[in-house]
């Protein structure tokens, strides 16, 4: 029997990118590791003893294959089902926003109400509620005219202009510790911090102010669930207004962990897998 089954998607086979380090770490405990597309009908996911999902980048376009894949693998995947149908809708972060600092949200499931928000925020972020990748994201000045989104429902938050000169920092919480940290910059005439739009990534110090609304976010999450949240990303914007950290987004469906640019994430990936196993 594999030890871990890793879960990934088709246009990443062999894992996310740094997956070497991450193969390496579980062989040097004496742990089997494999990575699996999630959508592969050929593999055995009851023939591993716990799954991880790490690499399903792909599920916003088939969210309902991906949640009836992730019910059917059952209890020994982390962390289950119910924990990814509620973080992969960002609606989320309305729930999320009563208990720590969050990015002001509002969900619009029409027209008229995708218009109200946009009319109360003024420039705003206009995002899928599922959505992965920065995909489907737009920035809209005002309310009037045609708005340039796709289908909806939506998420709508106020632009952070903050995102532009601060960047965003991102937490990484495994084993319910703050391990690393990262700062992530937009491109000019964009807001996404992805590398596919020109966006980069920089290691950083932990911070305490980023380390300790982190820790909350994540445990807001687990309190919320009912479960423990075992890894996770916590993303945070600086607030315009009050110049404080708030948080854009708590990732524990399919974190990416960076491995190539924090490779010490994988030991400690593998320290808080090998403690569940």
């Amino acid at each position: 029997m594999t030890d871990v089954l890793l879960a990934t998607s088709a246009d990443l086979p062999d894992g996310e990118p740094g997956h070497q380090v991450l193969d390496r770490a579980f062989a040097a405990r004496g742990l089997t590791s494999r990575w699996a597309v999630w959508d592969d009908p050929f593999v055995e996911w009851s023939a591993a003893r716990l799954v991880c999902v790490r690499s399903t980048w792909d599920y916003d376009a088939r969210r309902h294959d991906f949640l009836g894949w992730a019910q059917g693998v059952g209890p020994r995947l982390l962390h289950g089902a119910e924990a990814f149908r509620w973080n992969t809708d960002k609606s989320y972060l309305v729930e999320i926003g009563r208990h720590v600092p969050t990015v002001p949200t509002i969900l619009a499931d029409t027209a008229v109400e995708l218009r109200a928000a946009i009319g109360r925020f003024g420039a705003s972020v206009v995002k899928p509620r599922v959505g992965a990748g920065g995909r489907g994201l737009v920035v809209v000045d005002d309310a009037e005219g045609r708005l340039p989104v796709g289908a909806g429902p939506w998420v709508v938050q106020p632009l952070v202009a903050s995102v532009q000169r601060d960047g965003e920092e991102s937490v990484f919480v495994i084993g319910g510790q703050p391990v690393s940290q990262v700062t992530k910059l937009a491109p000019p005439h964009d807001v996404r911090v992805h590398p596919q739009y020109g966006g980069s990534t920089r290691v950083v110090d932990l911070t305490r102010e980023a380390t300790l609304l982190a820790v909350d976010a994540v445990a807001a999450a687990s309190e919320v669930l009912g479960l423990e949240i075992v890894y996770a990303r916590v993303d945070m914007l600086r607030s315009d207004s009050t110049g404080r950290l708030m948080v854009s987004e708590v990732e524990i469906t399919e974190p990416g962990l960076y491995l190539d640019l924090l490779p010490a994430n994988a030991q400690r990936f593998v320290d808080a897998v090998e403690a569940r196993l």
